[in-house]
């Protein structure tokens, strides 16, 4: 089983609709993703709501009970397990960490982002867990050329010793969209920009969660 703590010390990062759009392509018939909604802000939860059906699996909880909820759904076989923080609780944040194989760690190209960044992989440092930084929002592209924003703000977090994801997510309207729909952006556009960056992402995730086993072995 694989357990990502979507964390920030910031709002507005983008965690929650990173873990739901994450979360459709954790999804299997066979094999159900499970939800773990510890942010009171509730927007994980919301989203469950709208899209009114049974998988993803959804679980609210409080951080003191997420050692129970992930080892629960360690016995009922779940493969996948997302977990969407609070922005501004360090021990609920550090309580996700704790049970994590990874800590996927969004930010805008942003300075006070980035400072939140810094933050956040000083608590995942201490605790002892990898980690996958990645872009949000980002301005367009110009052809191949990522924008300058985009630019400093990898080369700000490759100056705190950490390399972000290679790729970017770009501040497009389909995200929101699909989440309005109670969607992710791969079923709500099929084919389309925002879902191939998701998808690129959920690979780099994986691939990120595969290294970690491969190291635990």
């Amino acid at each position: 089983m694989h357990v990502i703590a979507f964390t920030s010390r910031k709002g507005g990062s983008g965690k929650s609709t990173l873990c739901a759009h994450l979360s459709v392509y954790a999804d299997a018939p066979d094999a159900p993703a499970l939800l773990i909604d510890c942010d009171p802000q509730g927007s994980l939860s919301l989203w469950h709501e709208l899209r009114r059906a049974a998988t993803p699996v959804l679980a609210r909880c409080e951080a003191r009970e997420l050692a129970d909820t992930v080892e629960a759904a360690r016995q009922d076989g779940i493969s996948w397990v997302m977990i969407d923080t609070p922005p501004h609780n360090t021990a609920d944040i550090a309580a996700a960490l704790r049970v994590a194989d990874l800590a996927v760690i969004p930010f805008r190209p942003a300075v006070f982002d980035i400072a939140a960044v810094a933050a956040t992989l000083d608590m995942a440092r201490a605790i002892g867990k990898p980690v996958l930084p990645v872009i949000n929002a980002a301005p367009p592209r110009r052809g191949t050329q990522a924008g300058h924003v985009v630019t400093e703000a990898r080369e700000a977090l490759l100056a705190m010793g950490v390399m972000p994801w290679i790729g970017q997510i770009t501040s497009r309207a389909a995200f929101a969209h699909a989440l309005a729909s109670g969607q992710a952006v791969g079923e709500f556009e099929p084919g389309s920009a925002a879902a191939a960056e998701i998808a690129e992402f959920w690979q780099e995730t994986r691939r990120a969660c595969s290294l970690k086993e491969g190291r635990t072995r």
